[in-house]
């Protein structure tokens, strides 16, 4: 029968005593220096070289006078190899003192075990950490789902798939900013605290600066702080930012999310298509190893390019047979709604998202740009020429998750401004998620913006993609979650 928790604690207290009791204090240790990682010495070591690393105690197996132990660091683990005639009777009786999830620095020699297993030959160690609370069981980790993102410091210990994903989120994040970099992008830091959340459509969180006396909003988007900085001559700018919308939780959506914007001067909408399908696939070539296509739930997702494209217009005619009289008269999406059995909408543009969601993106799994939006739902982008119901517009669909959203960017003072007044009639209509208007940005404009491509990627649903994972909680290191209790 496993042991209780406390009994457990109790027990790891009482080795913690005896280590103490021998001069070994756990918490003493200030530093250890280490020359090797675990999985470096797995591949590779060179005889006669003395190694040392610090990692956690992840088991223990004793044979007689000898002990075989795994030590895991960031990297991997490796096994550790102690004998007792070698270290002595009180170091020996050190070892039997550790528990499993305890941290120790070890030095030695690197051989090849009986079983051909990389193994090091420890002939010194430090005592570095002692853990009181015991791990999960070994052969079944940490498998309760709200606990592991509750306790994602357990989940890591516990399931080393799990922080392989966030290791590679790091390295990912690395490449984009290297990849904009290279193409001569400035990266910039934008508020978070605003007077007016802007720049998109969705419920702001809201707190008190006392400092100011004055409510503020946490950011839902970095759009217009950043065409601020157009305006001003940056040219090109970008920003990988937390952005925070008080909406719903689902296994696409976390309130608290990061988000990648930029714009680049004298680009049109199809430089920015051109430019965010070759870093896709960059990507896609840097995470499988040189490959162009990648494995995204059960199935392979090819990301050679030219990736698809498809019309708005079209893939609603398409997928819903849907025209567009219907979608662009206000009466006839709120029957198109209620033919689809989904909530009345508080506005035409919020009905015509619930739609295209409904009956489009169900199908959008390979990589796919849908392109030409109506102009209710893109406050923010140029009119198409010819047809100004439209606009210049695409977002990128991949496994049925919206990736990127890119506009030419209005830039006519008048126009804006016309849009804004728009929106707050919506407002006022009773739609929550339209924002108020940032009546500073329309006066921004007429100081002159040039032609401009933007782009919004949500990078958490992007690593969902490039690490196989379902959820966007498992990318997120601490999701938002009920108060436990």
């Amino acid at each position: 029968m496993r042991k209780s928790e406390a009994a457990l604690v109790a027990a790891r207290r009482t080795n913690l005593a005896a280590l103490r009791s021998r001069g070994r204090d756990p918490f003493a240790q200030t530093r250890y220096d280490v020359n090797a990682r675990a999985a470096e010495l797995r591949e590779k070591w060179d005889e006669g070289a003395r190694y040392r690393l610090a990692g956690r105690i992840m088991s223990k197996r004793a044979t007689g006078k000898t002990l075989f132990v795994d030590l895991h660091d960031r990297s991997g683990q490796i096994q550790l190899y102690i004998r007792k005639d070698e270290v002595g009777d009180e170091l020996f009786a050190d070892w039997e003192d550790l528990d499993r999830g305890d941290f120790a620095g070890v030095e030695g020699y690197m051989f090849r075990s009986k079983m051909g297993e990389p193994t090091l030959h420890v002939e010194r160690f430090t005592v570095l950490g002692k853990a009181f609370a015991p791990l999960p069981d070994k052969w079944h980790g940490l498998v309760d789902v709200e606990k592991r993102y509750r306790q994602r410091y357990v989940d890591l210990i516990a399931n080393p798939d799990v922080r392989d994903v966030f290791i590679a989120r790091s390295r990912i994040v690395s490449e984009i900013r290297r990849f904009y970099d290279e193409h001569g992008f400035l990266e910039v830091e934008t508020p978070t605290l605003l007077h007016l959340a802007g720049g998109a459509a969705a419920r702001p969180f809201e707190t008190h600066c006392n400092a100011l006396d004055q409510t503020m909003q946490l950011r839902i988007a970095t759009e217009l702080n950043l065409k601020r900085l157009i305006v001003g001559g940056l040219e090109r700018v970008y920003e990988i930012g937390r952005i925070f919308r008080n909406e719903g939780i689902d296994t696409t959506h976390n309130p608290e999310f990061t988000m990648l914007e930029a714009y680049c001067a004298y680009w049109a909408l199809d430089d920015m298509r051109e430019f965010d399908e070759s870093m896709y696939a960059h990507l896609v070539s840097v995470v499988t190893g040189g490959k162009d296509e990648l494995e995204v739930g059960d199935r392979g997702i090819s990301f050679r390019r030219p990736f698809a494209k498809i019309g708005y217009l079209d893939a609603m005619q398409q997928y819903g047979s849907l025209h567009r009289e219907q979608l662009f008269d206000a009466k006839g999406a709120a029957q198109i709604l209620k033919d689809l059995q989904l909530p009345e909408s508080p506005s035409h543009g919020h009905a015509l998202d619930k739609i295209f969601e409904k009956v489009v993106e169900p199908h959008l799994i390979a990589p796919t740009f849908v392109m030409e939006y109506p102009a209710i739902i893109s406050p923010f982008a140029k009119r198409k020429p010819g047809d100004s119901d439209l606009v210049e517009r695409y977002e990128l669909f991949i496994k049925n998750m919206e990736i990127s959203n890119a506009f030419s960017e209005l830039n006519d003072p008048d126009d804006q401004r016309a849009r804004f007044e728009a929106q707050a009639a919506q407002r006022a209509g009773g739609d929550e998620e339209i924002p108020e208007p940032d009546w500073d940005y329309v006066h921004a404009l007429e100081y002159g913006m040039p032609p401009t491509a933007g782009i919004g990627i949500g990078i958490d649903r992007l690593i969902m993609l490039l690490t196989n994972s379902a959820s966007v909680r498992d990318v997120i290191l601490f999701p938002l979650q009920r108060q436990h209790g």
